[in-house]
């Protein structure tokens, strides 16, 4: 009898499991690797998951003012830092992988000479993140600072609120040049769209980027959050964000 009360009580809790949905904000940068990430939880698991993507400023914000997030994928370690402090996180932020920077243009420019290509005058437009919202933007900036070609292209610059909208400049053309993710230029949907270069890690700070599980989780979907936050730790998913040009730890 107690075996049979076991086998119902567990069945019960998989079928709830299996019939929620949680909602994960992730920075703009991590938007392609987390369709992918989606699918094979959603596969090995059954909870389905939604994914809310901008950037990492702008969701901290969100979050902040209530937004029902069960996690966030940040692009640094600042925001989830912040959220744990200010009691919005109920988990303490963990590097899930570190980003990089590309030089990437969809017109007729070869990046791989690097950033001293961008003083040319035949470049008008340089797109990068927005440095006040986005992580890549800040170690973009200060990539063109330390490179000493920030002076020389400052009047050339133009913005995009996330990763996203930045690579919108890019892949339109109404930038003729971007600094943008490593992560952006690996997706099967950008691929063969221009060229782009690696930058020279040396020029900017490692971009680590921290993940949390929100108080929001912990009142909602504690176990499927959870579920998904593990996931995040397994070979599969390292296997996914390298995939997507992130470097991973390899100690778990």
């Amino acid at each position: 009898m107690k075996k049979l009360l076991f086998i119902l009580l567990t069945g019960i809790t998989a079928i709830q499991l299996t019939a929620e949905e949680i909602t994960v904000a992730a920075a703009a940068n991590v938007q392609f690797a987390m369709s992918e990430l989606q699918k094979h939880f959603e596969k090995r698991s059954g909870i389905k998951v939604r994914s809310v993507t901008a950037s990492s400023g702008k969701l901290a914000a969100q979050i902040k003012s209530g937004a029902p997030f069960d996690l966030f994928l940040s692009a640094n370690m600042k925001y989830p830092d912040f959220l744990k402090k200010g009691g919005y996180a109920v988990s303490e932020p963990k590097i899930y992988a570190k980003g990089s920077l590309v030089l990437w243009s969809c017109k007729d420019i070869d990046p791989k000479e690097g950033l001293k290509i961008l003083a040319d005058p035949a470049i008008r437009r340089i797109a990068i993140p927005n440095p006040k919202n986005a992580p890549y933007g800040i170690q973009a900036l200060r990539a063109l600072k330390k490179a000493g070609v920030y002076e020389a292209v400052k009047p050339k610059l133009i913005f995009g609120e996330s990763v996203s909208q930045t690579n919108q400049y890019i892949v339109s053309r109404a930038a003729d040049i971007g600094i943008t993710a490593k992560s952006v230029v690996r997706s099967p949907k950008m691929a063969g769209r221009g060229r782009y270069t690696d930058l020279d890690p040396t020029l900017y700070k490692p971009i680590e980027q921290g993940v949390v599980l929100l108080k929001y989780a912990k009142e909602h979907h504690p176990e499927a959050a959870r579920a998904f936050y593990d996931f995040l730790f397994t070979p599969e998913a390292k296997e996914i964000f390298e995939k997507y040009g992130y470097t991973v730890s390899k100690g778990e």
